[in-house]
This record gives structure tokens, sequence and C-alpha cells, in this order.
């Protein structure tokens, strides 16, 4: 990438590729293209590159930067209200910095992210060129304002059930005695599905976190699809359900599939748990052979049911955090989690809606190899 005199970009009226003061290297890729802001100043400090991204970052039009010092141009404030470049001086200070990590500070009443890179014609020489990277906070309030509802989410999901092992615990503790057998078990079972609760809500926390930092780790086995749905079929009766309000269509033969078989639990269960808890009518599970796009084998499993269905303007927002269906309960992580796990095992997932009207989930996962040939 080359950098025309400020003087030439200066006089380019008409906000083009030239008004950046830069032009396109031998990549075709001009500053103006980067998504990032880019300030470069040269060995005088003064700006030669503004681009694009940084006029719509700090509000500066790049005529009005090119060929001032950059203190001027930029005139950068710590959250205290220092002044940036006399603090950390790139052109006067010690000779073996490379450059600046990226911090929050204040420009024109507004925020921005700053980082900045020192180069040097040669080891401890002189900073030939001050390269500056802008970013606009926008990104990380939306992650900070996450991380809050999150744990305001988490709070509160917590709140009851540890209050009533609470309430229950200290009560049998005092009153032993004057509780039948039965009265003790009630409550002891109260405890026991509240405990369960909660370690529920925990391992939804560490699966979010692994599935942010890229770590879920998937140890593949050879799995019986058919033989997981009907098990997940039967713990819904077994807790209640009718037998016939399921419905599982079978084609086979299946492909062998190498997947993680607890997390293919997960995302069956958290599946089919929605279908019952949100949905009506009957709940049909449909199995049976696909092939993506290349022609690679794979298992496909379609969970759809027979109620009001998805909302077409919430599709979109189905597989994000803390969506929920309805106001029946529920962290709004599930589908979160489901979709990091589907794809953390090179699959995909999907949601429409189902032939009879109601909501259809559908993902496949891919033959894939077992673990100890990975």
């Amino acid at each position: 990438m080359t950098a025309r005199t400020s003087a030439s970009a200066a006089t380019a009226a008409d906000g083009g590729p030239e008004a950046s003061g830069a032009v396109a290297g031998p990549l075709g890729v001009g500053p103006d293209d980067l998504p990032d802001g880019l300030v470069v100043a040269d060995e005088d400090g003064r700006v030669i590159c503004f681009n694009a991204a940084a006029a719509r970052i700090t509000g500066i039009a790049a005529p009005d930067a090119l060929g001032r010092p950059v203190g001027d141009a930029l005139p950068l404030q710590d959250l205290e209200g220092r002044r940036w470049w006399q603090l950390t001086d790139p052109y006067g200070g010690l000779a073996i910095r490379r450059g600046q990590p990226e911090r929050n500070l204040l420009l024109g009443g507004r925020e921005v992210l700053v980082s900045a890179r020192y180069v040097r014609s040669r080891p401890a020489g002189p900073v030939r060129r001050l390269v500056i990277a802008l970013r606009g906070t926008e990104a990380r309030r939306r992650t900070e304002l996450s991380h809050a509802e999150l744990i305001a989410t988490v709070a509160h999901e917590l709140r009851s059930p540890l209050t009533s092992v609470k309430g229950f615990t200290a009560t049998l503790l005092q009153k032993w005695e004057r509780f039948t057998d039965d009265q003790k078990r009630l409550m002891l079972e109260t405890v026991d599905a509240d405990a369960n609760r909660v370690t529920r809500l925990i391992a939804e926390l560490l699966d979010i976190s692994r599935i942010d930092s890229g770590r879920l780790e998937v140890r593949r086995q050879r799995v019986d699809m058919i033989a997981a749905v009907r098990r997940h079929v039967q713990a819904q009766t077994t807790a209640g359900q009718r037998p016939d309000r399921f419905l599982i269509r079978m084609m086979e033969p299946l492909p062998d599939l190498w997947a993680d078989p607890d997390k293919v639990d997960q995302v069956l269960g958290n599946l089919l748990e929605n279908a019952v808890r949100h949905g009506d009518g009957t709940v049909t599970i449909e199995v049976g052979p696909v092939k993506d796009t290349s022609g690679g084998k794979g298992t496909s499993v379609t969970v759809s049911d027979e109620g009001p269905g998805i909302p077409e303007e919430s599709m979109s927002r189905v597989f994000t955090r803390f969506w929920r269906g309805s106001k029946r309960g529920g962290t709004g992580l599930g589908l979160y989690i489901v979709k990091g796990i589907v794809e953390a095992h090179g699959g995909t997932i999907t949601v429409g809606r189902a032939p009879a009207g109601g909501a259809q989930f559908r993902f496949s996962l891919p033959v894939a190899a077992p673990a100890f040939l990975a």
C-alpha cells in the first residue's frame, strides 16, 4: 500500500479514493476497503492517510485531517481527561517501544477504541510511520449488554430453586420430628428437583462459555440416532406425556454416524422439550439419511409440532441468546447451545414452519470419523 502526499490527497474534492490519502496496493485493496479506521502519520507526525472508516468513526472529514499534526487531527484523551499523545509520546519516547495496545479513549465527547503501531526503519531507530487503528465501541457495548443480561438471567433463574432448597432444608432440620414420612419425602423430592434445575443451569453456562471461546470438545463415538430418538420419546412419556402425541418416522438405512452421544442427547432433549412445551398436537420426529452440497453423507433429524409456530419476524432470532418462544419459562439459552453443538460437529440446523403450521427444527450431522481416527 502506497501513500500519496497529503497535499495531493487534500485536493480530492469529490471524496473519492484519493480523499483518504492512499491508493490501493498490488492486491487491489485500499485503506477505504478496510472495516476499521486507519490513520497513518509520517516521520514528522503529520497525517498522510485517513480512510473512510476513520472518518465515519471520528466524525472528521479526511481533507480536514490530512497534512495536520496527528495530535491536532486526533485530539484523543483518556477517560481521566488527559491528552493521550502527551502521555504516549510516540516520536520522543523509548526507542524500544513497538506500539500501544487497544484502549478506550475519548475524541470530542465520543468513545473510540484506539491502538497504535510504531514502524521504525531499524530496531531502536526513529519512528518512520505511526499507524493508528480505530474502532467504534458499539460491538463492545453489545457484548457488555449481553453479558449483563446473562448475569441478570442467571441470577433470576438461580434465586427461585435456591430459595426453595434453603427453605425446605432449614425447615426439615428445625422440625424434622413434626413431619410424617410422606411430607419429608415430598420436601426432599422438591429439593432434589430444584438441585437438578441448578445443575442444568450451570451446565448451560459452561456450554455457552465453551461455545463462545471455540473450546467445545466433541468426543465422537458411534451413535444410533433412531435409538436415541426413541429413548427421548420414552422419557417424555414417562414424564407424563401421552404416547400417542409422538410420531416417529424412520427412513432407513442410515449411514454410520460418529458424534458425541452426550451432546446429541442434549440437542434431541432440547428440541423435544421445546416442541412439547411450546407446541400443540402431534410431535413428529423424522430421521433419515442426507447428503450435503459436496456429496458427503450424514443423518438429519426433523422435529415438528402442530402449534402456533414461530412468527416470520422472529425466525432470524431463534438461535440467539435469551430468545423465548413464549412466556412459559426457560432461560432462552437452549437453542443457542443447540446451534453451537450442531456446528461444533460440522453440521447445520434450521428453523421453519411445519406442514401442519407449527414450528419445525431440522438439524443434520455429517458422518465424520471416530475420535481415534480424527
